[in-house]
């Protein structure tokens, strides 16, 4: 026999063997996994412990950043001191040349008619002149401006009495026609 003919043969008689090894381990049917442990049904009183999972989850990730020794953006460079700015309201009146002055002390010199709201002009003991609105404060004892018209401007003063009960005074400040 030829050398290529003997190695042919062992190569056919190799995949036989294997094709019939195959054959037989496909001809059985396949086993039924038995289960190793019998299942028990909890009763109604027993505890039963939670399954435990072997998964690791990452740790949570908390802020790595430390901002307590920072500046905050959006504090105020200029803290307002509210004593400071009572004392200069107190101050104030005494700044004010309308506020220094009694309100019949001041002299009306013209109304002007708005729709939005009329105006006067009053002149102070010194000739300083000043344009008045609703609600424009004026005189010593703080008076309100209540209303504006063609014959006067009506102020409205609040200040305390001789037995300290509140008292409100409306004083009119006449508008005077020349002959």
């Amino acid at each position: 026999m030829h050398p290529t003919n003997s190695l042919y043969l062992l190569t056919l008689l190799v995949w036989l063997l294997v094709a019939s090894a195959g054959c037989e381990r496909s001809g059985k049917k396949p086993e039924s996994p038995q289960p190793s442990t019998p299942t028990v049904k909890p009763s109604a009183g027993a505890a039963v412990q939670k399954q435990v999972s072997s998964v690791t989850l990452p740790p949570v990730q908390t802020n790595q950043f430390d901002f307590s020794n920072k500046k905050d953006p959006f504090k105020p460079y200029v803290v307002a001191d509210k004593t400071a700015a009572k004392a200069r309201l107190t101050a104030g009146k005494d700044v004010l040349p309308i506020l220094s002055f009694d309100v019949s002390q001041f002299r009306l010199i013209g109304v002007v008619a708005d729709p939005r709201g009329n105006k006067a002009m009053v002149v102070d003991p010194s000739g300083k002149a000043y344009v008045l609105r609703v609600g424009t404060t004026i005189g010593k004892n703080e008076g309100k401006v209540r209303q504006i018209s063609t014959a006067g401007v009506d102020v409205i003063e609040q200040f305390r009495d001789d037995n300290g009960k509140l008292r409100k005074e409306t004083i009119r400040i006449p508008l005077l026609r020349k002959p």
